[in-house]
């Protein structure tokens, strides 16, 4: 026990999330090779899993206390690149998100997913819980703010994530049913304003998702082609490499937001729940180590962290079995990328170090 503490004391990382976040990631290389079929991409994604774990590590020697202060200067100086990205961004595929630097190229949304709860956690902490009505303006306030910006440049996927990080925050304050129910009126009644503000293209995967018939060549077909990948995997798939609808090239964007239909074909029912079972130990890890927390900060924080990786792996694969409209949010450590990697580990390393501190204070 003292050299397991010893080991913790001078890493920082929580063996239970290292061997979750570990096990997912080991099973995403297969189904992205699979869905490839390319040792360049298995390399590269393999590369930024290491700059992420490495950026994990780093956040995890950091005490609770630095992310407390570090959560204004993150906050504002997200705020004023997403300002940025609106006016000098770099357009690409129809969206005016990234910022280029020359030497480097990001999104400046990303910052958010962490900003957000931080600001949200840092302000809520010296309330009186449960919440009233007063209480609620302010961090709705910035929650909103940057939700919009995303949402305007345009990412939906982003800014839905951005909103349910912030969305967290406030309920795991304790907020009244009647307060909750309030706040669920007024989200419905801008629904109508929501649907004239969108655009095209995203009004578009609203109705295909009404209706996933009603374009089966045009803004059906990726939906069309998930479900019947999925399908056909029956209870325990076609096998590794055998999936036809990946491997013959029907299923698009089969390495990033349709990963999932891959593996649900390769690998069935089972597979599927076994990678669901691996996610749901993560996730009860994070509600383990909020509970354990020492403050409100840290308790508040670590919860709207790890229900995010939630509204992460629901909204995705909910939107590749037709159950949500698309909005192109990733499964989180199968699906092919960099960014939203980094930011999701970024987030680990913050509740390990909540989580390792504490054992060591004690």
């Amino acid at each position: 026990m003292i050299n397991q503490l010893s080991i913790r004391s001078r890493l920082h990382l929580d063996w239970p999330l290292v061997a979750g976040i570990g096990l997912i990631f080991f099973l995403g290389l297969f189904v992205l090779y699979s869905a490839k079929q390319e040792i360049a991409l298995i390399e590269r994604q393999i590369l930024r899993f290491g700059i992420a774990f490495l950026l994990m590590l780093t956040i995890a020697q950091f005490p609770p206390r630095f992310f407390r202060m570090l959560a204004p200067a993150l906050y504002i100086g997200g705020f004023i690149l997403l300002l940025l990205v609106l006016v000098a961004g770099y357009i690409s595929k129809g969206g005016q998100r990234w910022l280029d630097l020359w030497i480097v190229r990001f999104q400046p949304a990303e910052i958010m997913k962490l900003a957000v709860p931080l600001m949200t956690a840092r302000i809520l902490e010296d309330k009186i819980l449960p919440l009233k009505f007063k209480s609620l303006f302010l961090p709705s306030l910035l929650i909103l703010l940057p939700v919009v910006l995303v949402a305007k440049q345009p990412d939906l996927g982003t800014a839905i994530l951005i909103f349910a990080s912030g969305f967290w925050t406030l309920f795991f304050t304790g907020i009244s049913f009647r307060v909750f129910l309030t706040l669920g009126g007024v989200v419905t009644a801008m629904l109508p304003v929501l649907w004239f503000w969108m655009r095209d293209y995203q009004r578009e995967r609203v109705l295909t998702f009404l209706d996933p018939e009603r374009d089966p060549l045009g803004t059906s077909y990726q939906i069309i082609q998930s479900k019947i990948a999925i399908g056909s995997g029956g209870l325990y798939g076609k096998g590794w490499l055998n999936g036809s609808q990946s491997q013959l090239e029907f299923l698009p964007e089969r390495a990033t937001d349709c990963i999932f239909a891959v593996f649900g074909e390769e690998f069935g029912l089972v597979g599927c729940l076994i990678l669901l079972m691996l996610y749901f130990h993560i996730i009860i890890r994070g509600l383990y180590i909020s509970v354990q927390a020492q403050d409100t900060f840290t308790r508040l924080l670590t919860s709207s962290l790890i229900m995010t990786v939630f509204i992460y792996v629901g909204t995705n694969m909910g939107m590749v079995l037709g159950l949500l409209p698309v909005v192109g949010i990733p499964l989180p450590l199968v699906s092919y990328g960099g960014t939203s990697l980094v930011t999701l580990m970024a987030s680990f390393g913050i509740i390990m170090s909540i989580h390792t501190h504490r054992l060591i204070a004690k």
